[in-house]
């Protein structure tokens, strides 16, 4: 039997990927939120980091690399529109996803 009530906290384990909650209704708003990231933080860019991917680093900051829901009845209690994100930004590659409910 899974977690009934409580909270879940998902969390990223990597410093180019993140998480993040937001509409999954329209896929528009992924489209758009990658626009708005690759605006704010191009991927070429005046950057030191030697491995070339330090707007990848940037991008999973600013999305955050954990995030917690509220579970109820043993559903994920998001709003209408939200769904979870894992949001790669330095791939493909193979990542963890540590997920824990108390």
């Amino acid at each position: 039997m899974g977690l009934v009530e409580g909270v879940v906290t998902v969390f990223i384990p990597h410093t180019t990927a993140g998480v993040t909650i937001n509409e999954n209704a329209d896929p528009d708003v992924v489209a758009d939120l990658e626009r708005v990231l690759d605006r704010v933080v191009p991927w070429n860019g005046d950057y030191s980091h030697f491995e070339g991917n330090t707007a990848a680093h940037a991008k999973a900051s600013m999305m955050g690399f954990s995030t917690q829901v509220i579970v109820s009845e043993g559903k994920l209690q998001l709003g209408t529109w939200q769904s979870l994100y894992f949001c790669e930004f330095d791939g493909p590659r193979t990542r963890k996803v540590w997920i824990k409910g108390i």
